[in-house]
């Protein structure tokens, strides 16, 4: 059974940089016991350093591997006071590159991270997510999921599909009283956009207006409001707000149009 232990607690995929660090420190500052996990153990444990022990609880986390998400989960539930609030799956990798330039275990790298990765959180996290009243996952979606990013395309496929599981377990998981959502930023300035992503045309065309407080601002909402009042998806930014808008009352041959023209195909 859950505790009565009133600290409510967020486990954070992804946790050592960008948004998933941004979140992490949000949350530690307004007093919510934080689980930091990711593939870079030295560098969460760092965080933990940083934010202090009796904030948070850090683990070495590589989501797409299904088993290991036991361990850290466990662990993190037992020092949380035996609650899970929210689970964050944010988590993400990118290839910008034409698709046949990149060799397909790199594809297949970006699916097992960002859609099984998520797809592992959810199922190893639930129940967990069922002993604590409220709870609510949080998914890492984006702009991309809109229309399909060339250039981008395999890390649009992930997301769009993170978007389909986010709608689809938000219906499911009603009967557990657990809400699942997620959230959709464009250009977040973070090192995977700098390193990766500005290679595209679409970013010089739109530029990088969003940091990663923006969308750790969103998350923080999304924790905060009634379950019932919770939207499925969060568009952040009023350059997402927008395409959000226009691919919903746009034909597809035009979305088609204005996503090729700022890709400069």
């Amino acid at each position: 059974m859950a505790s009565s232990n009133p600290i409510r607690s967020i486990f954070i995929t992804g946790a050592a940089a960008g948004i998933g660090r941004a979140v992490a420190q949000r949350f530690a500052a307004a007093g919510w016991f934080v689980g930091l996990a990711d593939v870079d153990g030295a560098a969460v444990q760092a965080l933990a350093r940083e934010l202090g022990p009796a904030r948070c609880h850090a683990a070495r986390l590589d989501v797409s591997h299904a088993e290991g998400w036991a361990a850290p989960l466990q662990a993190f539930w037992q020092a949380a006071g035996q609650r899970l609030d929210v689970l964050f799956n944010n988590a993400g990798i990118a290839i910008t590159a034409p698709f046949e330039d990149t060799e397909v275990a790199r594809h297949h790298r970006v699916i097992d991270i960002n859609l099984k990765g998520v797809l592992n959180g959810c199922h190893a996290a639930l129940p967990w997510l069922r002993h604590t009243p409220g709870a609510r996952v949080i998914n890492m979606c984006s702009a991309s999921a809109l229309y399909g990013q060339p250039m981008l395309a395999t890390y649009s496929a992930t997301k769009a599909a993170v978007r389909g599981l986010t709608e689809a377990l938000d219906i499911e998981w009603q009967r557990h009283g657990i809400r699942v959502v997620d959230v959709l930023p464009l250009f977040v300035n973070t090192a995977m956009v700098a390193d990766e992503v500005s290679k595209m045309k679409t970013v010089k065309t739109l530029g990088v207006r969003l940091s990663a407080d923006d969308v750790a601002r969103t998350v923080w909402r999304l924790a905060q409001m009634a379950p019932g009042r919770m939207p499925v998806h969060s568009a952040v930014g009023w350059q997402t707000r927008l395409f959000y808008q226009l691919g919903k009352h746009l034909p597809d041959a035009v979305n088609r149009f204005v996503t090729a023209r700022m890709a400069g195909y």
